[in-house]
């Protein structure tokens, strides 16, 4: 992740490389409009390439375990797993725009926010074909949340398929009053030194974002477009609390841990006493396996915290689009967010809008075990942000880098 200011430089290039080269390409558009019994026969038999980031093992149990076997058994389509996020994403697409490869290695692609944003920038998606789904009449697109990734309008080029709001977690038998903001948070990291870090990665990317809507003095500080001069000056007072303060940080601030998965374990063997992450912190799962103690709780900042949605998309390039169709359109059907919120151990919210849902489905849902170790999914959303522009996690990254971890 840490690649993705140079990978965006390469999408502009890609960009204009295929204005310059291949202007009267036209999207191919024929498959919109078959009717969607024409979709399914089109993608039965078929293999779908799915590239999606791995390193979930509650989702990788959804993905290999219910949806690999359901998608054969229902669609007679072979679901293709394979790994690779953001900046392998847009590599590969745009590797193979510029050497005009028409039958991608990929049908089918988990992105969202930067990824969405340096995709579009080089024509790297194919659509729009969300409204084409018949799953699509149970969304909400008026929904916020789920219209907009990362400021930008989706415009039905990548399909809802779940979504998160970021948490804090602390263990109640060693901490507590867990910090809520910024002075709380010093003064934390003061008395327990080494019990907290920053990962350099999607999350703790998010948490730097937190730290800089609170800086900037409400929830919606960082709504609307990318503004350089208020990214300039919090990302100061922000580098300024962080090198501040980071000789109290684990191993001193010397070292900051690459992939936010390794703190989990430090956070499990008492390590670290303050972590964070999407879907609610992931805290349900961990305890029920035993890797946290059921002392364990999530939190919300008291600025709020960051909801998201996650998406599916379709390279321009897709050999299957078909297949890609078929998948997604059961990925969002209520029966596959019903069991991926069942799988994942309540820790999956669904894209799916209650009101909207045939009434079996709704008591389904209704009827899932609400969670034991964070707050209610509508607590939280009364702290809920929005994702900032692109451009603020693409800048954070860089400057995580030369301003903290180079210094």
């Amino acid at each position: 992740m840490n690649s993705i200011k140079l990978c965006l430089q390469l999408a502009f290039i890609g960009l204009l490389w295929s204005s310059c080269v291949n202007e009267s390409t036209v999207p191919e558009t024929d498959i919109l409009h078959d009717s969607w019994s024409e979709i399914e026969k089109k993608a039965e038999g078929s293999t779908v390439a799915f590239m999606m980031w791995q390193g979930s093992p509650v989702l990788n149990e959804y993905i290999n375990n219910y949806l690999v076997p359901t998608l054969k058994e229902k669609y007679d389509i072979r679901l293709e797993i394979s790994g690779g996020q953001g900046p392998e994403i847009v590599k590969l697409v745009m590797g193979e725009k510029q050497a005009n490869v028409d039958d991608g290695q990929v049908d089918m692609v988990w992105i969202n926010g930067e990824t969405f944003f340096q995709l579009r920038k080089i024509d790297g998606l194919w659509g729009p074909f969300v409204e084409k789904l018949p799953s699509s009449e149970y969304v909400n697109f008026d929904n916020k949340f789920i219209s907009v990734d990362f400021q930008q309008p989706i415009e039905y080029m990548e399909a809802p398929w779940g979504m998160g709001q970021f948490a804090l977690v602390y263990d109640t038998a060693r901490t507590a009053v867990p910090p809520r903001n910024l002075t709380e948070l010093e003064t934390y990291i003061k008395a327990n030194p080494g019990s907290f870090t920053i990962s350099n990665d999607f999350s703790g990317m998010t948490l730097l974002k937190v730290f800089m809507a609170e800086l900037g003095g409400s929830p919606g500080s960082l709504d609307g477009p990318f503004d350089q001069v208020k990214y300039d000056k919090l990302s100061k007072q922000l580098w300024d609390f962080i090198n501040s303060n980071k000789r109290y940080f684990w191993k001193k601030g010397t070292n900051f841990p690459k992939e936010h998965t390794k703190m989990d374990q430090m956070f499990a063997t008492g390590e670290l006493g303050l972590i964070y992450g999407f879907s609610e912190g992931g805290v349900e799962s961990k305890v029920e396996q035993g890797l946290y103690p059921k002392s364990t709780r999530a939190y919300v900042w008291d600025n709020g915290t960051v909801l998201n949605s996650n998406f599916l998309g379709i390279p321009y390039n897709s050999g299957n689009k078909a297949g890609a169709m078929v998948a997604i359109n059961f990925m969002m059907s209520p029966e596959g967010q019903y069991n991926r919120k069942v799988i994942s151990g309540r820790e999956s919210r669904t894209i799916l809008d209650m009101d909207l849902l045939p009434e079996e489905w709704k008591q389904k849902f209704e009827n899932v075990p609400k969670r034991k170790y964070s707050p209610d999914q509508e607590v939280m959303a009364q702290k809920a942000i929005q994702e900032p522009a692109p451009e603020y996690m693409i800048n954070l990254f860089e400057d995580f880098r030369t301003e903290v971890i180079e210094k």
